[in-house]
């Protein structure tokens, strides 16, 4: 389930960078119903990732805390990913 919510933070964040995108106008906006409708099931699926991988490796609501606002915050997903590393390395 780790693995998992690895990746749904990678692919959450990038959908995140991509909807930043369209507002930069890097990408075209007919393309924004179907962007943000992936984004919003992503980031949904983010939420309840990271619920259960805060359940899993014992996290405190503080560090679950943080994860749920790395949501929020563009390029925060690698915090995230060095964050999972480091509790997975602390754990061998």
């Amino acid at each position: 389930m780790i693995i998992i919510f690895r990746f749904l933070s990678l692919f959450e964040g990038l959908s995140f960078l991509v909807i930043l995108s369209v507002t930069l106008g890097l990408v075209d906006r007919e393309y924004v119903s179907i962007l943000g409708m992936t984004h919003g099931v992503l980031f949904l699926l983010y939420l309840l990732g990271s619920l259960v991988a805060a359940n899993i490796k014992k996290f405190s609501i503080i560090v679950w805390l943080g994860l749920f606002l790395a949501a929020f915050i563009p390029f925060a997903f690698i915090a995230v990913e060095l964050l999972m590393r480091k509790s997975e390395f602390k754990k061998s």
